[in-house]
């Protein structure tokens, strides 16, 4: 009998014969992070979601005090992942939007732009939209959701999905490719493996930066302050757009509560005066918003609390790697003057989730080639061209420099007299022009 000392040990299996933890690891736990999660789980794909942040403090009134603008797009997508249902209670239907030029002691400038979304119809259709079905009139332009409904919508979601593990609090330090598949490594020490890691961890992304992708970046100065406000009467499912010298002022519709008639503001303000702004008593800072915005939603009180964000615009010079793909704030962020940033993230989810899911049936490689340089076509070219319109708006309209202020309300006016014109606008913003993903037009992957 051979002894143990003797005994032969059989050679280890290669690493590119040895079956990765998970089809796809996704790095951040975030709105977009979970929402491509559920869509690739949903279409038999293993998934693990490495979040960094506990599920409770996710999940925690004080964490974020945004709402998001969601698109029609938008909304099909996160119905296709089976999460909709769950949030639209709590989803504010915008059937208008006023957008209009304004000066803080001044009257608002007689030229302003106004979209109904009744407007969606061409002219014919809308004469017979009399009597006709609910159901059957158009859709809003889209919602405002606060982003704590979100996230606990999709958190419940990915809690009941067997192909997702759920990893939180845990935290992805270092990324490395072998034959075959990448490799996660944790904070703690362990590691995971994939056929491809996706970087939804945000603008700072550490995925993004261990894979050497460079950035395009620069700062606004400009920083972004949210909160809620109640008031006394109500927003008639009206979302207004005030430009003002200091950047946009936004007033979107939120759902009735116990609390009555809401909106979540949207104050793009100087950052030098931000801190000033801050540190005033609940009812002056009240008082600032009402003399912004004016009296036509009545008294107005600060509901909660109040948050601010430096802005600034970044771009990824790419969204793809060897094994590896960036989506949402990881590859682009932008002004939040469209409101646009997480419905970017979610046409991404809608991209992306197709080609690998496509590339997964046919027997492909998800991690390498032609699925990975697809997705970055879909979506490099309208990415970048939001970034240039928002960043070109912000510019235009931030300022009071008196012909620019006159040149920006005739073009406010001609665009409010051109339905057609109006019409494509207001499609753009739903995220339903171009070639769309099947999860946006309504369709299964």
């Amino acid at each position: 009998m051979m002894s143990p000392a003797n005994r032969s040990s059989p050679d280890p299996m290669p690493a590119d014969r040895v079956p990765p933890d998970a089809d796809v690891l996704i790095s951040g736990g975030g709105m977009v992070g979970i929402t491509l999660a559920l869509a690739l789980a949903d279409a038999g794909l293993t998934v693990i979601v490495i979040d960094s942040l506990p599920v409770a403090e996710r999940e925690a009134a004080g964490y974020d005090g945004r709402s998001s603008a969601i698109a029609e797009g938008s909304r099909r997508v996160l119905a296709g992942v089976g999460v909709w249902d769950r949030m639209a209670p709590e989803a504010c239907p915008i059937h208008d939007i006023r957008v209009s030029d304004a000066r803080i002691g001044h009257p608002a400038s007689l030229l302003f732009l106004h979209y109904d979304h009744r407007e969606l119809e061409p002219p014919a259709a809308a004469k017979r939209r009399v009597n006709r079905p609910a159901a059957a009139r158009p859709s809003p332009m889209g919602y405002i959701v606060e982003n704590l409904a979100i996230r606990r919508a999709l958190l419940a979601a990915i809690a009941t999905r067997r192909f997702i593990r759920h990893l939180a609090p845990a935290q992805a330090v270092g990324l490395s490719r072998e034959p075959g598949r990448a490799r996660l490594n944790l904070a703690d020490g362990s590691s995971l493996t994939g056929r491809i890691v996706i970087a939804a961890d945000g603008r700072g992304s550490p995925m993004r930066q261990a894979a050497g992708i460079r950035l395009t970046e620069w700062e606004y100065p400009q920083s972004g302050i949210v909160c809620t406000i109640g008031h006394e009467l109500s927003h008639q499912n009206v979302a207004h757009e005030h430009f003002l010298p200091s950047g946009p002022f936004a007033v979107l519709p939120m759902v009735d509560d116990a609390n009555g008639h809401r909106s979540s503001i949207v104050w793009t303000e100087k950052r030098d005066l931000v801190p000033a702004i801050m540190a005033l008593r609940p009812e002056d800072f009240a008082a600032e918003i009402q003399r912004r915005f004016g009296d036509s939603l009545g008294r107005i009180r600060l509901l909660g609390g109040r948050w601010a964000y430096p802005l600034k615009l970044q771009h990824a010079a790419r969204y793809v790697g060897e094994r590896l793909a960036l989506v949402g704030d990881a590859a682009h962020a932008i002004h939040p003057i469209a409101g646009q940033g997480l419905n970017l993230g979610l046409r991404d989810v809608a991209a992306l989730a197709e080609t690998l899911v496509d590339a997964h049936r046919l027997g492909l490689d998800i991690g390498v080639g032609e699925p990975l340089e697809c997705y970055e076509r879909w979506r490099r070219f309208d990415n970048l061209m939001l970034l240039a319109a928002t960043d070109l708006l912000n510019r235009l309209f931030s300022n009071d420099i008196a012909p620019i202020r006159l040149a920006r309300d005739i073009g406010l006016g001609l665009v409010n007299r051109m339905p057609p014109l109006k019409r494509l606008f207001m499609r753009h913003a739903m995220g339903m022009v171009g070639d769309l993903p099947r999860l946006i037009r309504g369709e299964p992957l």
